[in-house]
């Protein structure tokens, strides 16, 4: 459908503020109609009444500030799509925590003690990849592999995870159109990087899109949005890839510990007020709502602009 792409993948890029904003694949996919068609495509059914879904996406971060990207309920069953850009031997403990909390949600007004059986929807973990370190096109995760010394529980969890980078997958992506344009349009960006500044990069990204008729619409009516949102987004890919590689895991938890530079730090922060600032002129909206967009709050905002000088 779209024609292939070479990709050098750049390793290197400026440091971002780390703090969960909602993801392009996030937004996309809120939508209903999308969401029904990614999940026909996923189980060969041809489901076309948006109200057969009823989202119950656990808006708030739990456990761990994990938060999940799209949770539903379909056909008795309880499905749980998740994003990921890096690779991480946890998603089925994620998983276990995230569906703990949605079944609570789901019989919170059911009286367990009772003597008839409850009936719950059964559970389906999928996870969307297009991180680099793995190239299969799909491969799973049990909780049982987390079990110290290997020992055998009574609970089991897997999770499906799927390479959704750019030329896997092709079945599914000709079933998904919106997912195969996410796929493309991710891939432009990677491509665009290897020439490019990061703003630059996204910008002429979302343009190929719309000039190819890719997520045209979407990317035409929340172009300013998703420039926002993806310039945190790919920064905070490669930065975690710079670091895992130089073995600075607990910088990335931290902020900025073991080994990141002071420099850094005025960099993150800077990148940090100047994203706010661009989305409250884009989008016309007032720095409560800005800081929203980008995941962060207004007291953070203001700390970033004063000590980065902004």
């Amino acid at each position: 459908m779209y024609e292939e792409l070479r990709l050098n993948i750049v390793a290197e890029e400026p440091a971002v503020y780390h703090t969960y904003k909602d993801r392009v694949f996030r937004i996309l996919f809120k939508d209903k109609k999308r969401l029904l068609e990614l999940y026909n495509a996923l189980n060969d059914t041809d489901y076309t009444n948006e109200d057969d879904l009823i989202v119950n996406t656990l808006e708030n971060a739990i456990y761990m500030k994990m938060k999940n990207d799209i949770s539903f309920v379909i056909d008795s069953n309880m499905c749980l799509f998740e994003h990921q850009s890096s690779y991480c031997p946890n998603m089925a403990l994620r998983g276990f925590l995230y569906f703990a909390d949605l079944y609570k949600k789901y019989v919170k007004d059911v009286d367990l003690s009772i003597r008839k059986k409850i009936m719950i929807p059964a559970p389906h973990y999928i996870v969307f990849y297009n991180g680099l370190e793995r190239k299969e096109e799909e491969f799973t995760q049990k909780l049982s592999d987390s079990f110290e010394d290997g020992k055998e529980g009574c609970i089991e969890l897997t999770v499906r995870t799927i390479n959704i980078n750019y030329g896997q997958n092709k079945e599914l992506m000709e079933k998904c159109k919106t997912l195969a344009g996410y796929s493309f349009f991710v891939a432009q960006v990677r491509k665009n990087l290897e020439t490019m500044k990061m703003e630059k990069a996204v910008e002429e990204a979302i343009n190929a899109c719309i000039e190819k008729d890719v997520l045209k619409e979407f990317f035409l009516v929340q172009k300013a949005e998703v420039m926002a949102m993806s310039i945190y987004e790919y920064n905070e890919e490669y930065v975690k890839k710079s670091l895992y590689e130089e073995g600075l895991e607990e910088g990335i938890k931290e902020g900025i510990k073991e080994g990141i530079k002071e420099g850094e730090k005025v960099g993150v922060l800077k990148t940090l007020a100047k994203s706010v600032e661009a989305v409250m002129a884009n989008l016309h909206t007032d720095i409560r709502n800005a800081c929203e967009i980008i995941g962060t709050t207004v007291e953070e905002y203001e700390k970033a602009k004063n000590i980065s000088g902004v």
